[in-house]
């Protein structure tokens, strides 16, 4: 297993100190530097150490309240080291979408895989299964949702020699025009039909994610969940699932909607064996100022408790060329910006060191390597300052940095968060 305290701190990763150069990640973390006063450069991406703590115990919590297992989706930040603490606070294991994050995983000693997607490549089904023959006690599920889809992987399992058989769940789509998914029941009894006459391959459960069904809400996501649930029990009466697995599995739940899949799930009738009820939630770890900030189930049922967000990119004023305007050196490179613009939170005084709230600072666009900012009358930033800016999207957040520093409130940083995309 990489030991990523031991990667040496070098020009790969932006934002840190130029003079940390040859230290280990280890011995960075250790001098427990200011991000303000420590060398650190502009634009960096913090995490709040606080805050990521806050979130990782808040959803231990919930799914334990609920009864719910958690394989909270890694390619939200691709970290091992938060893998790490989201396991600490009780996951099931990690879900992924690709075979090279699967990859990312077992390299980092994650021993419960869910692969939310059909797997048809058998490059990537041979290493899987050589992956499975070589460790007894590691445990992959992934999507099946086509007759075709079934035969492929079979047949590359099968020529690859595969020992263990891949547990596979039938993905049900969230509504006709959904993403990925079989349409019907009636095909996904097919689809069952086929796992059954494929060797390589076991049923163990059904699935689906409800985040992309179009025209979402309440209603629509309870019924389709209702679906998922009713294609189990139609399934374990019919005999369809593997009769030597000891759990069925049931699994739905992104970042907007778990609390629908609570609600549902706490109802699923008995069934033969019992039931893992596995929610795939990825982006709480850091929650955002933007998209979840707005869509969290958190906002619809808060008396169960509230996400912080995480993220803060600081850049620095470079140009100001009227009252109205000003420009800082983080752009599209740095922030996301595929849901919404960075917002403007903080201003930190270059003179002063203050930090005050950034009034009047909105940003209005971000090129390549530049925020542009409009300034109101009265809005106090001049060349120097640094601006503190809330992120959208926490995906296409992480996907930008490669060693991420965690910051105490004081400005402390504690740790440093290495990505892999």
């Amino acid at each position: 297993m990489p030991d990523l305290a031991n990667e040496r701190v070098d020009h790969r990763f932006k934002g840190l100190p130029p003079d940390a150069e040859g230290l280990t990640v280890g011995e960075l973390a250790a001098q427990r530097r200011n991000l303000f006063t420590g060398g650190f450069t502009t634009p960096v991406l913090a995490l709040s150490a606080e805050s990521v703590e806050h979130n990782l115990r808040l959803l231990e919590v919930y799914a334990e309240r609920h009864g719910l297992a958690f394989a909270p989706h890694g390619k939200t930040s691709m970290a091992p080291r938060l893998f790490d603490r989201q396991l600490e606070h009780g996951a099931w294991g990690i879900t992924a979408a690709v075979p090279h994050q699967a990859r990312v995983y077992r390299a980092h000693g994650v021993a419960r895989i869910f692969l939310a997607n059909e797997v048809v490549d058998p490059v990537a089904l041979r290493w899987l299964a050589a992956e499975l023959d070589a460790d007894p006690d590691f445990r992959f599920l992934c999507y099946v949702d086509s007759v075709r889809g079934v035969e492929l992987m079979d047949e590359a399992l099968r020529a690859a020699g595969a020992a263990r058989a891949v547990d596979v769940v039938v993905e049900l789509a969230a509504g006709a025009t959904g993403r990925t998914g079989v349409r019907t029941e009636a095909e996904c009894a097919a689809v069952a039909d086929a796992v059954a006459a494929a060797p390589a391959l076991r049923l163990v459960g059904v699935a689906g994610y409800e985040g992309t069904m179009p025209g979402a809400d309440g209603e629509r996501v309870r019924e389709w969940l209702q679906r998922l649930v009713g294609l189990a029990a139609d399934f374990d009466k019919a005999g369809r699932f593997d009769p030597a697995i000891g759990e069925i599995v049931i699994s739905a739940g992104g970042s907007e909607w778990f609390d629908a899949v609570a609600e549902v799930f706490a109802e699923i009738p008995g069934l033969s064996r019992p039931v893992l009820k596995l929610l795939r939630s990825g982006a709480y770890v850091s929650h955002d100022d933007g998209q979840y900030r707005e869509r969290t189930p958190f906002n619809r049922v808060p008396e169960e408790g509230a996400l912080q967000p995480a993220f803060r990119l600081w850049s620095q004023v470079v140009s100001r060329p009227t009252a109205e305007q000003a420009f800082t050196n983080a752009g599209k490179r740095d922030a996301a910006h595929d849901l919404h613009l960075p917002e403007a939170q903080v201003v930190r005084d270059a003179r002063t060191g203050e930090v005050r709230a950034a009034e009047g600072v909105t940003v209005t666009g971000l090129s390549d390597q530049h925020a542009w900012l409009r300034t109101e009358s009265g809005a106090d930033v001049e060349v120097g300052d640094w601006v503190g800016m809330g992120l959208s999207h926490p995906c296409t957040s992480f996907d930008k940095w490669q060693l991420i520093p965690l910051v105490e409130a004081d400005g402390t940083v504690v740790d440093y968060i290495r990505t892999f995309f």
